[in-house]
């Protein structure tokens, strides 16, 4: 028998999940299946998740196809209705020790009970497994799971649950552990970062987590924060940023919108003048600081007057890099019955929006030339400075560690040195 096979689609945080449930099925002992980790963001990811569900089904006829992530619990049935699928378990179960023990090769076979998903609302604590290591030159510590916000277009508090942290002195040993390992930079995750602490004792804040990181793991070189809601950003993290170089100058926001009405109908909890305002700040304390953004085009009933709010905002927050997501509804949001924005013109947006965060990052690339930067290497030619913007070298360099380099030159969306 051989190992089971293991397909991720979605977010960073799935693929941290996906490597500790790979831990839990070794440990478990379960072979020969296919394991496949869906995501719900959008109509689209789980239409890719049914594609490759059925393209691994085909590549390895007779093995067990076990599915699980967002898409599956938020959706059940639609994958236990596929002939390919044995099994559906929740984003809870899939991290539970027991549910593996459940999966072994004799027990799927002939198997009843094909949906294994609980009410997620009602899980109150993250799980507890946690893996030292996720990747080879960087490594991902999840600290926060779930979300206790409502944004009209969004699934995924339903496929995640409510907001829950992972003590700090949890997330120090961690870490500690991981430096001890050679890791020389540890990227914080979560569903909903800046929530982090309101649901432990004293309610600490993400700024108080990045500050005892930095404090007590004084051999981590770099300490790097993924996407956080800039309204929510705290004290504490605004004097990280101005404070602390190990905290690296690049922050992934998520705006989503540069209309005000537009916000309020997605029910966000930020204004326009208050993203530029976070940005403008940011960029005070520390002037080397980028921005990455989440922004949906073709929003239900925006206009072309809104949307351009949303295209200024890539200049006014001095946004380097653009995810661009266009809108589509999601069965059971509120936005999904709102008037919806034409293909066509939703398409166009994108496409507009998409090229000003070309020129962006262009723009960026080339005030880089001449710069000295700390890169930390993912490959022998190929690496990533604080800002996360790639740098390609013209020789072998040592995997893993920091380098300085000079920059040269730019193309093709990267940096060379």
């Amino acid at each position: 028998m051989t190992a089971p096979i293991f397909a991720t689609l979605g977010c960073r945080l799935n693929a941290y999940e996906t490597e500790a449930m790979k831990e839990l099925a070794a440990a478990a002992g379960v072979e020969g299946a296919v394991v496949v980790n869906t995501c719900a963001v959008t109509a689209e990811a789980v239409r890719k998740a049914k594609q490759e569900i059925r393209r691994l089904a085909r590549e390895n006829p007779g093995a067990a196809i076990i599915v699980t992530g967002c898409a599956a619990q938020t959706e059940p049935e639609t994958f236990a209705g596929m002939a390919e699928v044995t099994k559906v378990i929740g984003n809870t179960e899939k991290m539970q020790a027991e549910t593996w023990h459940s999966l072994r090769a004799p027990d799927l076979i002939g198997v009843t009970e094909r949906v294994q998903v609980d009410d997620i609302m009602s899980v109150k604590e993250t799980a507890g497994h946690l893996i030292d290591g996720f990747g080879r030159h960087r490594a991902y510590v999840q600290v926060q799971n779930g979300c206790d916000h409502r944004c009209t277009f969004c699934i995924i508090p339903y496929g995640r649950g409510n907001s829950r942290s992972v003590p700090a002195g949890v997330v120090v040993e961690q870490i500690k552990r991981l430096v001890d390992k050679g890791f020389n930079e540890v990227v914080l995750t979560g569903v909903d970062l800046t929530s982090w602490g309101a649901d432990l004792p004293a309610q600490p804040r993400l700024g108080d987590l990045v500050m005892r990181i930095l404090r007590l793991v004084p051999d981590l070189a770099r300490l790097r924060i993924s996407s956080i809601d800039s309204i929510e950003a705290d004290e504490a993290l605004m004097g990280a940023i101005a404070t602390e170089p190990r905290l690296m100058p690049h922050l992934h926001l998520s705006l989503q919108a540069g209309d005000d009405l537009i916000l309020k109908r997605m029910k966000r909890r930020h204004l326009r003048d208050d993203a530029i305002r976070f940005c403008e700040e940011a960029v005070r304390l520390r002037p080397d600081m980028v921005f990455g953004a989440d922004i949906i085009a073709g929003f239900p009933t925006e206009t072309e007057e809104m949307f351009q709010q949303s295209l200024k905002l890539v200049e006014e927050c001095g946004l380097t890099f653009l995810h661009v997501f266009p809108f589509s509804p999601r069965k059971g949001t509120p936005a999904a019955r709102m008037p919806q924005v034409k293909g066509p013109l939703i398409k166009d947006r994108a496409a507009r929006l998409r090229a000003a965060g070309d020129a962006a990052l262009a723009r960026h690339l080339a005030a880089q030339v001449g710069v000295e930067h700390r890169v930390l290497m993912e490959g022998p030619r190929m690496g990533r400075t604080g800002q996360f913007t790639e740098v390609l070298f013209g020789a072998d360099q040592p995997e893993g560690q920091i380098v300085q380099a000079v920059i040269r030159g730019f193309g093709a969306g990267k940096l060379r040195a």
